[in-house]
């Protein structure tokens, strides 16, 4: 563990509240860490033992936190032994939790009109960040939230009460918790899911974008988290439009504490050129600085 994590990181024995299943082996399960859930942030993730067969734990965003009622709650797709086996606890099971991890996303007051892009088990940080930006009250916050997957979202999908300028309303799929929130959602996909934008979440950003006066955009920041290409083509989308843009890498790790530095990206620094690792440098990163422009 680092100097700098040192006294933020936790590890408790956690126990299964509810374990929710969707389609495509996807699952959501509520974990009870009152030290875990009062220090997350939108964007940390937890370091899990699935079973005590199985040493390695597993790294999973964190997607809600309630630090009065001590539970958080992880969105995950089952992929490989670990996760199965994760899969298999029940309601009042104990576990092993390590978090929270990692430096989170960082809203800037000064752009309220916030566009968070999720993609496939991308999709829990931009629900934690916009549950944080409906309780913050430093300045009128504006946010969207598009998500995007190829596969049935991890969640019932209903249709939006909520408008959004610039999104044809035949393209109303959302999901109804961040709606009951009163933030607007929407959903891509190129699996024909109805209600849905036909495409990437990154060219659904783009057909909002495009309808925003300068003036509007000035006020957007972008947030995003998902499989590395979409992340690219999120940083090309924020150059194009002159925005700010923050991404939460997703990475293999061993110890997810900064100590095996098997998790290290290359990133560009004031300095020059540098290897950071995702675990505890991260997972957010300024874009524009792991994603430097195509020649």
């Amino acid at each position: 563990m680092t100097a700098s994590s040192r006294g933020s990181i936790f590890l408790e024995e956690g126990r299964v509240v509810e374990h929710s299943a969707f389609d495509a082996e996807q699952f959501i399960i509520r974990i009870e860490a009152p030290k875990c859930a009062r220090h997350a942030e939108p964007g940390s993730f937890a370091h899990i033992t699935c079973h005590e067969s199985i040493p390695m734990r597993r790294p999973l965003s964190l997607m809600r936190a309630d630090a009065r009622a001590g539970w958080v709650d992880i969105l995950y797709k089952v992929a490989g032994a670990g996760l199965h086996a994760l899969a298999q606890r029940r309601a009042g099971d104990i576990l092993s939790i390590l978090g929270p991890i990692g430096r989170g996303f960082t809203p800037h007051a000064a752009r309220p009109r916030t566009l968070l892009l999720g993609g496939g088990v991308g999709i829990p940080p931009m629900v934690f960040l916009a549950e944080r930006l409906k309780e913050r009250k430093d300045a009128a916050w504006r946010p969207l939230v598009l998500m995007g997957s190829e596969i049935p979202f991890p969640f019932r999908t209903g249709r939006s009460k909520n408008l959004v300028d610039g999104i044809a309303d035949s393209h109303h799929a959302c999901m109804p918790l961040i709606d009951d929130w009163g933030i607007a959602s929407r959903l891509a996909s190129r699996s024909g899911f109805a209600g849905c934008f036909n495409g990437f979440v990154t060219e659904l950003a783009e057909v909002w974008l495009k309808t925003l006066r300068p003036d509007e955009l000035a006020e957007v920041e972008i947030f995003a988290c998902g499989p590395t290409p979409m992340l690219a083509a999120t940083a090309n989308l924020a150059r194009r439009y002159a925005v700010p843009c923050q991404v939460s890498l997703e990475e293999f790790m061993a110890c997810a504490v900064g100590g095996c530095a098997g998790c290290t990206v290359l990133v560009e620094t004031l300095k020059g050129p540098a290897m950071k690792r995702v675990c505890v440098d991260g997972p957010v990163f300024d874009a524009y600085t792991v994603f430097p422009p195509a020649n």
